[in-house]
């Protein structure tokens, strides 16, 4: 699939850029292409797991170091969009 091979090689090149001085920044464009290849491979295969199998399949064969980098985003997006505050944590 096309999208797998974009998003696996911007998840590479998204190693090391930093994402608080550019907008569209390297780190961003690898996010995003990840979830465009998880909503067109769920549609793909009928269920959103099949979506989520597709965006480990990219994570799995890109640079360790460029993936650790990828997620480090991912949380810094989510504390900043206050998604710990809306996580249930009394049970």
């Amino acid at each position: 699939m096309l999208l797998a091979r974009v998003a696996a090689e911007l998840v590479d090149a998204a190693a090391c850029a930093s994402w608080y001085e550019e907008h569209r920044n390297a780190a961003d464009l690898a996010v995003a292409a990840l979830c465009r290849l998880r909503r067109a491979a769920a549609a793909l295969g009928g269920a959103a797991a099949a979506g989520d199998d597709a965006v480990r399949a990219v994570l799995e064969s890109a640079d360790p170091a460029a993936v650790v980098w990828t997620a480090s985003r991912l949380i810094s997006y989510a504390d900043e969009t206050e998604f710990a505050d809306l996580v249930d944590r009394s049970g």
